[in-house]
């Protein structure tokens, strides 16, 4: 971001860009800076190391208190944008969870094939209540496509479980209603019946979501070795794959907490035709580089098995909307774009000025989110 001087720090600034009046103002030195508002014509009011200072704002939003490491001086100095210390207990918990944790698709293909065994009867009734209030707690698209619908299933998605127990008077259905909390009730059941440890995921351990970025996730197939009638390998394949969602939703919510981006990443289980599916949704609220505006970005991911991987990106600065859109198969653009005409006349019908419709062939590359920050300082 561009820096200018206050008015009421401009002599100061002079001095401290030529070394003269700041000491602290050294090449190497770690200042403390914290933002003060923004003044009339649109620039940020930061206090850095004692001197108050204007900033044109072109990256995210600044965290209410950071540090800045001085890199140059003279004309144009520039400043560091440091990362914020690392919470040790968020990131013994990350490390934990984070060679546990694991997709929803080979949950949801089990959870598929148990639903077809005719011996998934006699399995105790406490057990098959719980794995009935689980396949309730997915989402229909139907759902997903609609506003409010949208919101609950985001809402119920598990990221935010503990924040709505914290504000719910009914702490049972609050539990019942949520995704997470129909996982918990189902991996305290099958921990009862087992006697071993869950199995453990194999290969790499991946990194949390929101430093990958949006990724569609396809349908899992089943092994062979699980093609039998035999429900109790089917269980024991289940307590695994709902002990790695679980580590999936702590990762996700233990990611938000720890992150200097106010950004989210938001996995949904769907009811899809003949299978279930995931709706992966990256969620940020951001200042735009240009002019200052805010707005929100809302980014989505899905793979069917009709359409193949889709995914897109909307930017919203109200009245204003742009929509970016990438799918896999060429005959999938094609049949999104037919879409488009309605979608526009949608839109203008909700008062949204649309500055871009697209829709290409591919997927787009992830965004780098964590490069260094540079301040630029101009006296």
């Amino acid at each position: 971001m561009i820096i200018q001087p206050t008015s009421m720090a401009a002599l100061t600034w002079a001095g401290a860009a030529s070394g003269s009046a700041a000491p602290s103002w050294r090449i190497g030195s770690v200042l403390l800076a914290r933002p003060l508002g923004v003044n009339p014509q649109g620039l940020q009011v930061l206090q850095i190391g004692g001197l108050t200072v204007e900033a044109d704002v072109t990256g995210s939003q600044l965290p209410a208190q950071f540090q800045v490491r001085v890199l140059s001086l003279g004309a144009q100095p520039q400043l560091e944008l440091l990362a914020q210390p690392a919470d040790p207990v968020l990131q013994r918990a990350l490390r934990e969870r984070l060679p546990q944790q694991n997709g929803y698709a080979p949950l949801l293909a089990t959870l598929g094939a148990l639903a077809q065994r005719p011996v998934l009867r006699q399995l105790p009734a406490e057990l098959r209540g719980a794995l009935a209030l689980l396949e309730q707690a997915m989402h229909s698209p139907a759902e997903v496509t609609r506003g409010e619908g949208l919101r609950v299933a985001i809402e119920r998605s598990g990221l935010f479980l503990e924040a709505l127990l914290a504000h719910s008077p009914d702490y049972p259905a609050t539990l019942v209603g949520d995704w997470k909390g129909a996982l918990l009730r189902v991996a305290t059941l099958l921990d009862r019946r087992a006697s071993a440890p869950p199995r453990q995921n194999a290969g790499d351990t991946a990194p949390p979501m929101l430093q990958r970025g949006l990724q569609a996730q396809p349908r899992a197939a089943l092994p062979p070795s699980l093609a039998g009638d035999a429900v109790e390998p089917l269980l024991d394949r289940l307590r695994g794959d709902v002990k790695a969602a679980l580590a999936r939703i702590d990762v996700a919510q233990l990611e938000s907490a720890s992150s200097p981006l106010p950004a989210w990443m938001i996995e949904i289980p769907l009811h899809g035709v003949d299978g279930r599916d995931v709706l992966q949704l990256q969620l940020e609220y951001v200042v735009d580089p240009g002019d200052g505006s805010r707005g929100w970005n809302l980014g989505f991911a899905l793979d069917l098995p009709a359409l193949g991987a889709i995914q897109g990106e909307l930017q919203l600065r109200e009245p204003r909307l742009s929509v970016r859109l990438w799918a896999a198969q060429a005959d999938t653009v094609q049949r999104l774009e037919r879409q488009f005409g309605a979608l526009r006349q949608r839109l203008a019908a909700c008062g949204l000025l649309l500055d871009q419709l697209s829709c290409q062939l591919g997927q787009p590359e992830p965004p780098n989110r964590y490069s260094a920050v540079l301040l630029q300082a101009t006296a």
